[in-house]
């Protein structure tokens, strides 16, 4: 593994749970440690956070949320205390106009002569090309994300792409899947909420031209309307209920086919390390390197037209199904998973600070 032999801070709004995996890995390739500040969501976000990091040091940011929706605003109280604290030579801060410490962050590492590094999804609407000037340079979740820092006129060279990942790479081939048959298996996996669009799967089924066998797997808010619906529109759906770990491998190596119609989707990298070919709303950019058509399909969100044509399509080739399969189990392991996602964090801080 990549290294970087400095001190390494980092700072986050919030630490859902799903990212400790990698900041320990990040943390174990940092010779002098790394420290991460991030403070708690507001509690109506529904964000899964962790205190618990088993190498990374954690130290809890005060967050204090202003306002709401397009005009939310953050203020982390404690940021430069913790800077004075871990005393880094380099920072990594999320690349976000709305976060209003990061500029007293920035001020405090360049009077030591330090380097800032950004990191984000992409430049949110209104975002100042001033305030991505300050960083000496930033890393975007994803190519889209990248054009665009770079269309607000940050220098290309200066901008890298570590894919989001929140899964290690597979450490074996999954196993071999049955023939295909005239009766597939479609999966989901997720919280049932509303904004993951699991009704409109229920609907989508009931409209296909062949009886296929539906699998949720998740628990939520919206699972008693959903079962419900599903008595009405789709009543041989399966409820599994919540599954986590190894417990999820069995379905998985049931199905053909993994399925998120809404947003969000920690599982769909998940489901490709099954060796699964899959169906993805479109969302924020991180989707677009992962879901390719060699793999899978991008639907626009909340199109169910779009949601029953591509499942049409995708049922009508199981040695398709497969094949595709075999590529999003490829992409895991070569190309998007923590460690390379690590190695790119690494590729930044030993280009941009000289030890």
């Amino acid at each position: 593994m990549k290294t970087f032999s400095g001190r390494l801070g980092l700072q986050q709004r919030v630490l859902p749970s799903y990212r400790a995996p990698f900041f320990d890995l990040l943390a174990q390739a940092c010779g002098g440690g790394m420290s991460l500040f991030a403070g708690l969501p507001r509690p109506s976000e529904g964000i899964a956070t962790t205190d618990e990091l088993r190498i990374a040091n954690y130290k809890q940011a005060d967050n204090i949320h202003l306002f709401g929706g397009p005009l939310y605003l953050c203020y982390q109280r404690g940021l430069t205390d913790w800077l004075a604290d871990w005393n880094p030579d380099a920072l990594i801060a999320e690349a976000n106009p709305r976060y209003l410490a990061t500029p007293s962050a920035v001020k405090w590492m360049r009077a030591r002569g330090r380097k800032v590094i950004g990191w984000g999804l992409g430049a949110p609407k209104l975002t100042p090309p001033r305030f991505l000037s300050q960083f000496d340079a930033l890393i975007a979740y994803s190519r889209r994300g990248a054009d665009e820092y770079a269309a607000l006129g940050f220098a290309r060279e200066k901008i890298f792409v570590a894919h989001n990942a929140v899964a290690p790479a597979p450490k074996s081939r999954p196993d071999r899947r049955p023939e295909i048959t005239d009766h597939l298996t479609i999966l989901f996996v997720g919280r049932l909420q509303a904004r993951k669009r699991v009704d409109s799967l229920l609907r989508a089924c009931a409209e296909l031209d062949q009886k296929v066998r539906l699998l949720i797997v998740g628990d939520g808010p919206e699972r008693e309307g959903l079962e419900a619906l599903a008595k009405q529109a789709y009543p041989s759906a399966e409820f599994i209920g919540a599954k986590h770990g190894e417990e999820l491998r069995p379905y998985f190596a049931q199905a053909d086919l993994f399925v998120l119609p809404g947003t969000g989707g920690l599982a769909v990298q998940e489901a490709m390390s099954h060796g699964l070919p899959v169906i993805v709303a479109r969302g924020d950019g991180t989707q677009d390197d992962l879901v390719r058509e060699s793999n899978g399909w991008q639907i626009p969100p909340e199109d169910h037209a779009a949601l029953v044509s591509t499942l049409k399509t995708a049922l009508s080739d199981g040695k398709r199904l497969r094949r595709m399969g075999e590529e999003s189990f490829r992409i895991v392991s070569q190309e998007i998973n923590l460690e390379k996602m690590v190695e790119v964090f690494m590729d930044v801080l030993n280009s941009v600070i000289q030890i």
